[in-house]
């Protein structure tokens, strides 16, 4: 089946099936023009969760389709492909838990630890976090996030991304370290685990200096998965939601080099817009998802086979709704 006819049938099969679709920024084109919701993975396991239809299809990675079964369990989530973070699959529990060893083996007492997970980790992850009495975080909350858990007097263990927990430590004025490394974590107070997003690691210090004495005037405008030191040297550092804001407020005349996933990149404008980097910036994990993987799933569910469905066992949806929660009371 070509293109333009798998996306017939996707549509027909979706209305007859009584099934909405969701699809990340980062997604390829063809998929992210079919989906009847578009966000950042919070945004969209909101939106979803709060749907009426009793199917999901969710286009993205796999921590994000378990967002949306931890807020509503009732619902059937399904995924065209479970794809995997590179970044949540770099902490389990078992990662976890070896961090606080760690972490008790320098003289820090487990009770001492208030752990705060980014929202790219597992529901197994979350957990683990909400029955420490931690919370989860998104990029653009991470801040607000932070400065709550700092008023436990406890010391912050930031998982799973060290360069989102380095950024906002910075930004706060607060001592980092990464754990495991050479520094005394009793004399820090964010001790983030060490993990990071391969794709904003693309950008560097190098690429910026390029753009600047290529264009002069050129803004930078970073998320903060990229390297501390090259969101020390942008005009903006911000969630994939709030790069998007400001860029579309610019002039159209302003050039905006943008240190993100190259499919969100590619859709904000066309004009005087570039990528921050030598390579395409493209995430593999989300762009694995195709036109056939959604129309598989959907004939799944007219079949009843229910391919791809996202479950979560009880215990860990209510320890990681715990943590999502006190996200939420803020």
């Amino acid at each position: 089946m070509d293109n333009q006819r798998l996306k017939e049938e996707i549509l027909k099969l979706k209305m007859d099936l009584h099934v909405s679709i969701v699809a990340h920024f980062y997604q390829k084109d063809e998929v992210f023009e079919l989906a009847d919701f578009t966000g950042d993975s919070l945004q969209l396991a909101q939106w979803a969760a709060k749907d009426a239809n009793p199917y999901l299809l969710f286009c993205g990675v796999g921590f994000m389709g378990q967002s949306v079964k931890i807020l509503a369990p009732e619902k059937r989530v399904l995924m065209p492909k479970i794809a995997c973070c590179a970044m949540a699959k770099m902490i389990d529990v078992d990662y976890f838990d070896q961090n606080i060893a760690v972490l008790e083996k320098a003289g820090i007492a487990k009770e001492d630890i208030l752990p705060v997970t980014y929202i790219n980790s597992s529901a197994e992850v979350k957990a683990r976090v909400g029955m420490m009495g931690g919370y989860v975080c998104t990029s653009s909350n991470a801040k607000k996030i932070i400065t709550k858990a700092l008023a436990s007097n406890k010391k912050i263990l930031f998982v799973p991304d060290r360069c989102l927990g380095q950024n906002i430590a910075k930004e706060m004025g607060l001592k980092s370290c990464v754990v495991g490394d050479a520094s005394d974590p009793k004399a820090s107070d964010i001790l983030c685990y060490n993990g990071f997003c391969s794709v904003h690691q693309l950008f560097d210090v190098d690429d910026i200096a390029f753009y600047r004495a290529k264009y002069p005037g050129i803004l930078i405008a970073t998320h903060p998965e990229c390297k501390p030191e090259v969101c020390d040297r942008s005009d903006f550092v911000g969630s994939t939601s709030q790069i998007i804001e400001y860029v579309q407020k610019l002039p159209l005349d302003q050039k905006v080099a943008i240190g993100t996933e190259y499919n969100m990149v590619k859709r904000l404008r066309k004009e005087n817009t570039y990528v921050l980097s030598s390579t395409k910036p493209e995430c593999p994990t989300m762009n694995e998802t195709t036109l056939e993987d959604v129309y598989n799933v959907l004939l799944s569910i007219k079949e009843g086979r229910f391919e791809n469905e996202i479950m979560i066992s009880e215990e860990t949806r209510e320890w990681s709704y715990a943590a999502l929660n006190r996200m939420f009371e803020l």
